[in-house]
């Protein structure tokens, strides 16, 4: 049962960086890929059907680690908190600006909510390069510090926003798909959204890897229960996730 609880904590980890990682990134960029308010809108609507299902995997890989890691999870949370006050803060930011753009009266207003999508993205992304930094310097139960926490945040952000690129080019249409081709070049749109989720997918594997996962688990008999409940749950979700890219697998021309 230890194994196949690590096992779903890494696939929901993982799921959560490849898939929500590129429209994290998409909106990091959104102020070079969309010059106008129309090519913003362009924009944001190539990732507005995934980012709430993508944030699902976020939930569930939280859930795996307060019920199947509740020693390390409290650990986690205490020591990191400065680190996840910040990632949270960007993600309620973020969502809001998604959320209330359509919703204000005229061009300022749009301008203001794409602001704090931008900014948000941002932030969550940095916020995840200092809280992996954490592990990867062997300091996971403290906010890591120094030159090497702001490297580390500073390269994941980049990934982040090349992920989101990559993203881009496989979604967008017209101008702002003109832009996103300058920067990826020769390479085919798929490979370097495949490149780049490879990455993604690496970067809470390290982190994990440096962690006492197997020695902080939980007891047996709470991951009898637990485990097989999300073997259930898991193809449920993986399910609604493949509908949700198929139905909207067409790039955004309006």
């Amino acid at each position: 049962m230890d194994t196949l609880a690590l096992a779903l904590l890494a696939f929901f980890a993982t799921g959560y960086f490849v898939l929500a990682g590129a429209d994290i990134g998409a909106g990091m960029l959104t102020p070079y890929l969309g010059r106008t308010s129309r090519e913003r809108r362009l924009v944001l609507a190539s990732f507005a059907p995934f980012f709430l299902g993508n944030e699902v995997w976020l939930i569930a890989t939280a859930g795996v680690l307060v019920g199947c890691f509740p020693d390390l999870e409290g650990e986690l949370l205490t020591g990191q908190f400065p680190v996840l006050v910040a990632l949270l803060t960007g993600w309620i930011v973020r969502d809001a600006g998604l959320w209330s753009r359509g919703r204000g009266p005229g061009p300022r207003w749009r301008a203001f909510c794409d602001g704090a999508v931008v900014c948000g993205s941002w932030t969550v992304a940095l916020a995840w390069g200092w809280l992996l930094s954490g592990p990867l310097t062997g300091t996971p139960y403290a906010p890591a510090g120094g030159a090497v926490a702001g490297v580390t945040a500073l390269a994941t952000a980049a990934l982040f926003a090349a992920h989101g690129l990559g993203f881009a080019t496989l979604r967008l249409t017209g101008t702002p798909y003109e832009r996103a081709r300058r920067l990826v070049g020769r390479t085919r749109s798929w490979q370097s959204f495949a490149f780049t989720g490879v990455l993604m997918a690496a970067l809470p594997v390290a982190a994990g890897l440096s962690l006492p996962l197997a020695a902080e688990a939980a007891d047996g008999t709470t991951l009898a229960v637990l485990v097989p409940a999300l073997l259930v749950v898991t193809p449920l979700l993986v399910a609604a996730q493949a509908w949700t890219w198929w139905t909207f697998r067409h790039r955004v021309a309006r």
